[in-house]
């Protein structure tokens, strides 16, 4: 008989084997901490405050960008310390975390008095007449100012009107619209600077601005009687002590 051949078989080697378990264990874990970190700290609740030129899904959309964009972790380390900028008629966004599944969004927009429409879009600008923003849209809460002669508009730049002391009268307007919670659409003045104001159909003759207190006060009782009327509501004449008030239909 001839000699047989040996046949030798190689066993893996035990250092290899525990490295492929060591890598199939690590490779566990991270599946297992990320199917976590997706799971656990997935957004489910997102409460916004304080926008009013854009909806809630807008500010959401904004926020909350990229493939980890409703991850609350993620947006935790995206924005800690940091507010979002450069968003049109907003200041500064603030993002909050609340919880693991709820985060809370905090808009600052800028403080817009009035607009005035110019080569066909709305012109926003601030308290002391600077324009902040340009639009093609409106922004609901904000009057329209008229009335105003300008030539020219710039971006960032006061609008350019005769009488700065405009701005401060359209400041002290706002603030008591807002006070007596009866924001109107239009602020008109004419060339000697007298006020009406605008509610859809119905305009309001304020006129000088004294006792504008006592003309504003009167609003919130005397508007709702004028749902669906067209005309003009008089005021001014109206004082504490003579409190003159009429309506005149149509015109």
């Amino acid at each position: 008989m001839g000699k047989q051949d040996n046949i030798i078989i190689k066993m893996p080697d035990i250092r290899v084997k525990i490295r492929v378990i060591i890598v199939l264990g690590i490779i566990n874990v991270l599946l297992i901490a990320a199917y976590f970190v997706l799971t656990h700290f997935a957004v489910k609740t997102v409460q916004v405050d304080g926008n009013k030129h854009y909806s809630a899904e807008e500010i959401k959309a904004m926020v909350m960008t990229g493939y980890l964009g409703d991850n609350s972790l993620y947006l935790t380390l995206k924005y800690k310390n940091k507010g979002i900028e450069g968003v049109p008629f907003v200041e500064t966004m603030d993002v909050m975390v609340q919880s693991n599944d709820t985060i809370r969004i905090t808009v600052y927009e800028k403080a817009l008095a009035g607009y005035v429409q110019y080569l066909g879009r709305y012109m926003y600008f601030d308290n002391e007449g600077v324009v902040v923003e340009t639009s093609k849209v409106k922004t609901k809460g904000i009057p329209q100012v008229t009335g105003l002669s300008f030539d020219h508009i710039v971006l960032h730049e006061k609008l350019p009107v005769e009488n700065d002391q405009i701005f401060q009268n359209i400041l002290t307007i706002t603030k008591l619209l807002n006070k007596y919670d009866v924001l109107c659409d239009r602020i008109q003045f004419d060339k000697s600077y007298n006020v009406t104001l605008g509610y859809g159909n119905v305009k309001v003759a304020i006129g000088a601005l004294d006792n504008l207190d006592e003309k504003l006060m009167q609003l919130p009782q005397i508007l709702p009687s004028l749902a669906g009327e067209k005309g003009t509501l008089d005021l001014q004449n109206y004082t504490a002590d003579r409190k003159s008030v009429s309506f005149e239909r149509g015109k």
